[in-house]
This record gives structure tokens, C-alpha cells and sequence, in this order.
């Protein structure tokens, strides 16, 4: 669980077979989706992307600074690409 709106589900890679009549690709050499959760506090973005780092996952790219936007982006065990973003709500107002 994510959220009260967001769930993910992680499926071992022959249970996931059954969801689909596709080839399922190597996520560690062909990027297939990248998933973007959107975090409450550029604390709350550093917090998430270091507990998947932690827990194996790899940075995907460096930290992004924009001003009203700050994000991280890591790929889980598996090579999937995820981004964590925190938009400044003062800043987003503005524009």
C-alpha cells in the first residue's frame, strides 16, 4: 500500500506470467515503465528513495533539482525504474 488511493503489487515473475499474453521483457536491460509516486516533503522524497536503496534497489539517476520541483528516481531488485517527486505548492501556485 502506497497510499489510501495507491497499491502496488509485486508478483514473482511466473505468477505474473498469468496477467498476460506478452513476452515479459529484462527489466535490467529494457525499460519498460517508469512509475511515479508524488511525496508530501523533500523529506518525505529522501526518506522513501533511501529505504529503497537499503533495501537493494540502485540510484536510476541523479537527484533532481528544480526549484518548485525535487525528485529521485531509483530501480528496484528487479531494474524497475521509480521516480519520487515533491512539487512546492507555494511555487506551483505561481506558475
Amino acid at each position: 500500500i502506497i497510499s489510501d488511493d495507491a497499491f502496488v503489487m509485486l508478483l514473482v515473475e511466473n505468477r505474473f506470467k498469468d496477467f498476460t499474453k506478452k513476452e515479459l521483457v529484462d527489466a535490467t536491460k529494457h525499460t519498460e515503465v517508469i512509475m511515479a509516486l508524488s511525496a508530501e516533503s523533500r523529506e518525505a522524497v529522501d526518506e522513501l528513495a533511501d529505504k529503497a536503496l537499503e533495501a537493494g534497489g540502485s540510484p536510476a539517476n541523479d537527484p533532481l533539482e528544480m526549484g518548485l520541483m525535487y525528485g529521485r528516481s531509483f530501480q528496484d531488485i528487479d531494474g524497475h525504474i521509480w521516480e519520487v517527486i515533491w512539487m512546492d505548492p507555494s511555487e506551483v501556485n505561481e506558475v
